[in-house]
């Protein structure tokens, strides 16, 4: 697919892993719609791309906002769902792991919705993780979600061809998700990935670059693509 001159939407398109990808499918020349429950939190707002309110947990707004806008060519989600659950399984609030799959049920809401006005030969990229196999302990939450993002994707691939889905997977990426600063924050990152083969959390910009191999790429549907730092390796 030439991005030049499509239109693509991103749900979660406002902050992280999200914005980077908007900022490439505008450099990129792309019609770009970022879409968030909160669009105009501060730092959302760049020049030439669009601005939609939408709670992708809600099926009949999103079958809405997708109505509204007509035809397009792109649909990327890496919106979270809200609040995640970690801790031990047997020890978690149940409640909470529910919650957890938020992000699946906004996922479905956004293909469900979405693939129907996608172009005939247009394509959808998801935002999985590498917990989906591979985990560390407290994030059963993680590898469940991930998982049945990973599963759904892959079967919904036969069933919109020649329309692509595919999965992009971030191993530990350095997002506003985690509110530490200073030095607390370099010694979270630091942590979390010395045991990994590159010992450093990715950029929102290397997940958004393999985001952009999955849209461009014709000849790839219903894959997984890892950008981990080598976590699934070490």
């Amino acid at each position: 697919m030439e991005i030049r001159d499509k239109k693509a939407i991103v749900v979660g398109g406002t902050s992280g892993i999200g914005l980077a990808t908007c900022k490439e499918l505008l450099a990129n020349g792309a019609d770009v719609v970022a879409v968030s429950r909160y669009p105009n939190k501060p730092g959302t707002s760049i020049d030439g791309i669009r601005l939609a309110s939408v709670d992708a947990r809600d099926g009949d707004a999103v079958s809405a906002f997708f109505e509204n806008e007509g035809r397009f060519d792109i649909i990327i989600s890496s919106a979270t769902g809200g609040a995640r659950a970690f801790g031990p399984f047997l020890e978690m609030d149940i409640d909470g792991f529910k919650g957890s799959f938020d992000k699946l049920w906004g996922y479905s809401n956004v293909v469900r919705y979405g693939a129907a006005k996608l172009s005939d030969h247009g394509c959808i990229v998801l935002v999985s993780g590498t917990p989906a196999r591979r985990m560390k302990p407290g994030q059963v939450a993680l590898s469940a979600v991930g998982g049945a993002v990973e599963a759904m994707a892959r079967a919904i691939a036969p069933e919109i061809a020649p329309k692509r889905i595919n999965i992009v997977a971030p191993g530990i990426v350095d997002t506003p998700m985690v509110a530490l600063t200073g030095d607390d924050r370099a010694s979270h990152y630091h942590n979390a990935t010395k045991s990994h083969l590159i010992q450093r959390p990715g950029k929102p910009e290397e997940i958004a670059k393999a985001i952009l191999f999955a849209v461009e790429n014709d000849f790839i549907t219903g894959t997984i693509i890892d950008v981990d730092g080598g976590w699934l390796q070490s």
